[in-house]
């Protein structure tokens, strides 16, 4: 049994298959330990990551997975084949269900268990992460956080300055009536751009050039946070984030 969030005596009693009143006894005998301490309050909440034991026994030892994953061009954002005709054709039309998602590609014995902490395009490549932690990947996504998001971006048709100011403004999407958050251009080249975003509207870097009839010819994610891409792994290699990684990838650049 694996949880999410949920109070510390319901997990017991569902777990020990005893009676709630009972859990209050087990808790004064010191009993029962979570992530290593003695807990005596049934108030308590626990989670799926939570270490939990009593009387020695081990009732729960998930470890939490997180893994960056260097996306491939032709590969779906998507956990499982089916989903792949069922919700993101519904997206975008030129998807057929025969492409390969992140999940196919990916080599790790409990890769089915992982969610994608933010999707990349099918024609997109670069930084995608994968985790079996909704907390971790809600904080990513939340805009309490303006996580920023840096991509490598190629055009068809040249640049201006135009666009820096543009982008920093703020653009309307009409689809959904709003404004998007201001976003920051950086032109490299005649060519090329790096823009960073603090969210992820749908084909949001295509649909911003895309007010100035610029075609995107060549989308990267390059980084999320203090999160680079690993120039050590190949396209459609990945390995798991360090705890260091995991847990600096909010700080403030």
């Amino acid at each position: 049994m694996t949880i999410s969030h949920q109070r510390l005596d319901k997990f017991l009693s569902q777990k020990l298959n005893i009676n709630r009143k009972a859990i209050k006894l087990l808790l004064a005998q010191k009993k029962v330990l979570v992530d290593g301490l003695v807990v005596a309050n049934v108030d308590d909440i626990v989670h799926k990551f939570s270490y939990i034991v009593y009387e020695g026994k081990v009732l729960q030892e998930n470890k939490p997975i997180y893994i960056m994953l260097h996306k491939p061009v032709g590969i779906v954002s998507s956990t499982k084949r089916g989903n792949v005709n069922e919700q993101l054709r519904k997206e975008d039309p030129t998807i057929l269900e025969e492409y390969e998602t992140v999940i196919d590609i990916l080599q790790h014995p409990k890769k089915h268990e992982l969610h994608y902490a933010g999707r990349l395009d099918l024609n997109t490549s670069g930084l995608m992460l994968l985790t079996n932690d909704s907390r971790w990947s809600k904080k990513l996504s939340s805009p309490d956080y303006l996580v920023e998001k840096c991509y490598q971006v190629t055009l068809a048709n040249q640049l201006t300055t135009d666009y820096i100011e543009a982008f920093a403004a703020g653009m309307y999407f009409k689809k959904e009536n709003i404004i998007t958050q201001p976003a920051k251009l950086t032109i490299i080249s005649d060519y090329q751009a790096q823009v960073i975003l603090t969210e992820g509207k749908y084909h949001q870097v295509k649909r911003m050039f895309g007010q100035f009839d610029n075609p995107v010819t060549q989308l990267h994610r390059q980084s999320i946070g203090q999160l680079i891409l690993d120039e050590a792994l190949t396209v459609g290699e990945s390995r798991e984030l360090t705890k260091e990684e995991v847990d600096n990838i909010f700080l403030s650049k």
